[in-house]
């Protein structure tokens, strides 16, 4: 059998192959961040073509922690029927049915991107962005309000709070979104923090508030389920987020019982340079697994089975996140496992549809 289709365990959890559906944002919930038939059949039809993790999009953890007012939400007790619904699904396909916990800090309150994706103002619908310091993420966004010390508790309730109504709807992994100039990695980069309280300054005041979350997260998620976070491993600009940081908050983060770090980079600062094409951020996914010894998921421009093949049997990564190839192909496992000459169980209801020869 390929690497690709080993079962990988992750404490009480086996996934039958090293296949992630990679959180996509939709941009497609109903009023109030609250599930559709959208995002059913999205992520139910990923599980149906045989992925063996299949993740939400980011699910906000507080209203203002939205990216769009179109976005999943999981800050009330209301939203968690129609994400339990979706689990519920996913799970009975076989796929490990896994939530990404979010918040998007001052990159909030945009409008879809296929409608430009600019800032939308209060007045309009939208709400003022937060951040670690007043600094907008670009020309033309709103400078975020910076958040008073005593506020970051309420942080991380949040996200302790939306991990027990995500437990409540049924995922079986959670991952918290640490990547991408989110709120939690523009905490952790010297380029969006420029506190100089107990969160900003020093490496380890900056990694504060993740290590912080994370502790919270864990604290309510079962000893039995994986916890994942998903990290931008460099923001590809000197003097920023770089990878040597990435290893050493990796080790910090595995010591508080994260079991792999989902590795992909950049978008914390709109010019950084970075150097995109097949694969370009497994070299840093490797170097975390290398030298922080936790298992990682490589993401990022991997697009056809024999190039997921060749990741794993390298010992680059443990698990491979694909986003674009399950958004072009959602039966892409079943595909690749043909190619790569394994044999796996297809949905009875394909059955018929299965390739002889």
């Amino acid at each position: 059998m390929s690497r690709l289709f080993e079962p990988l365990h992750l404490r009480g959890l086996t996934l039958h192959n090293r296949i992630m559906v990679s959180p996509m944002c939709q941009y497609s919930a109903a009023e109030d961040g609250i599930a559709t038939d959208w995002h059913l059949v999205h992520l139910g039809s990923r599980a149906v073509g045989g992925a063996g993790l299949v993740c939400t999009e980011a699910v906000a953890v507080e209203a203002r922690g939205r990216i769009s007012p179109f976005d999943l939400g999981l800050w009330d007790d209301r939203q968690v029927e129609g994400l339990a619904r979706i689990a519920r699904f996913v799970a009975a396909q076989g796929a490990v049915p896994a939530i990404q916990l979010a918040h998007a800090g001052r990159k909030a309150s945009t409008g879809r991107p296929w409608e430009g994706g600019r800032p939308i103002p209060p007045d309009a619908g939208g709400w003022t962005p937060v951040g670690p310091s007043a600094l907008p993420f670009t020309a033309g966004h709103p400078t975020p309000a910076a958040l008073a010390t005593e506020e970051l508790a309420g942080i991380v309730d949040a996200f302790r709070a939306a991990a027990r109504r995500a437990l409540q709807a049924g995922f079986q992994a959670a991952e918290i979104h640490a990547a991408h100039g989110y709120l939690l990695h523009s905490f952790l980069s010297p380029l969006s923090n420029l506190r100089t309280d107990a969160y900003g300054g020093s490496f380890e005041n900056r990694i504060r508030l993740l290590l912080e979350t994370t502790e919270a997260v864990r604290a309510v998620w079962p000893e039995r389920l994986p916890l994942l976070v998903r990290i931008s491993t460099t923001d590809w600009v000197p003097g920023g987020w770089d990878v040597e940081q990435s290893v050493e908050l990796a080790r910090a983060l595995r010591a508080r019982g994260v079991d792999l770090i989902d590795c992909s980079s950049g978008g914390n600062v709109p010019d950084a340079r970075i150097p995109v094409g097949p694969g370009y951020q497994v070299p840093a996914a490797a170097q975390v697994r290398r030298e922080a010894g936790v298992p990682v998921a490589a993401v990022g421009l991997i697009c056809d089975a024999q190039q997921a093949e060749g990741i794993l049997a390298a010992g680059d990564a443990d698990l491979i996140a694909l986003a674009r190839a399950e958004l072009r192909d959602p039966y892409f496992p079943l595909h690749a496992a043909l190619e790569l000459g394994d044999e796996v169980p297809w949905p009875p209801q394909y059955e018929r549809a299965k390739p002889r020869c």
